[in-house]
């Protein structure tokens, strides 16, 4: 029987909800990741040096360039809601009590969820990829400093809107709150898989498993409260967080074990 929880929507809302999710993934990737951050990089070079003696990018410029991916992002899911007049999909308002409430709800359901996925991953000793800007920022830990606003800031709002207020809602549509949450988490967790490429197969199955899961709870706190702000405020704190705790460990010789949580997603 159908529920507000579960559902079945006819053939063509089922069907749009798969081909408009995949189609905005791709261009939000497309436009966001490719065209944007890389334009943003070269017209930065005119002004600033983008280049260390290696040959790879400054901190400043990778930073850069991951400013324009989210934004490109959020003009992706702003188009597709103008095309398809589809600004229902998207609840969103200034943060009440009640709001703010699922915010500090939502950050210790991720701190506490993160816990227990590390002892697992550790209990059973399956490998686990490291996001690659970890990586970056390790060798060049002003990285880490930069990318703390641009989480609070873009990466937050921007995933979130994508996949939380458009993803997810298409799929509220065709199946219900429950199947919506569990095929947007899905995508938000596969989406990763660019932050992970050149690890090995393994490890990288389970840093996306583990960023689908915590999606889950940004999608649930998004369904209770119906406002965006929400899962946005604690994604981006969230991010914000574990670069800073990256940050102190990289440039204090602080001990790993610090870092009790996963990597930023």
């Amino acid at each position: 029987m159908d529920s507000e929880y579960v559902k079945i929507g006819d053939f063509q809302t089922r069907l749009q909800a798969v081909g408009h999710s995949i189609g905005i993934v791709m261009a939000a990737f497309f436009v966001g990741g490719l065209v944007l951050s890389t334009a943003g990089v070269l017209l930065l070079a005119p002004f600033v040096d983008i280049r260390l003696p290696d040959g790879g990018l400054t901190p400043f410029a990778n930073a850069v360039g991951m400013a324009w991916q989210f934004i490109g992002f959020i003009v992706v899911v702003v188009g597709y809601l103008y095309r398809y007049e589809a600004w229902s999909l998207i609840g969103a308002r200034l943060p009440t009590l009640r709001d703010l409430g699922y915010v500090v709800g939502g950050f210790l359901a991720l701190l506490v969820l993160n816990i227990v996925l590390s002892v697992i991953i550790s209990v059973i000793g399956v490998d686990i990829a490291q996001n690659a800007v970890v990586g970056m920022g390790q060798e060049n830990p002003e990285l880490f400093l930069y990318l703390i606003p641009i989480n609070l800031l873009l990466v937050g709002p921007g995933e979130e809107l994508l996949f939380r207020g458009v993803v997810q809602r298409l799929f509220k549509r065709a199946y219900g709150v429950v199947p919506a949450i569990l095929m947007a988490s899905a995508f938000f967790g596969v989406a990763h898989f660019v932050a992970t490429l050149g690890q090995g197969a393994s490890g990288i199955a389970t840093y996306l498993a583990v960023a689908a899961v915590l999606g889950v709870v940004l999608g649930t706190v998004y369904e209770l409260t119906n406002n965006i702000v929400v899962p946005a405020v604690i994604h981006g704190v969230w991010n914000a967080m574990q670069f800073a705790t990256q940050w102190y460990v990289a440039t204090h010789d602080g001990p790993e074990q610090v870092l009790v949580v996963l990597a930023p997603f």
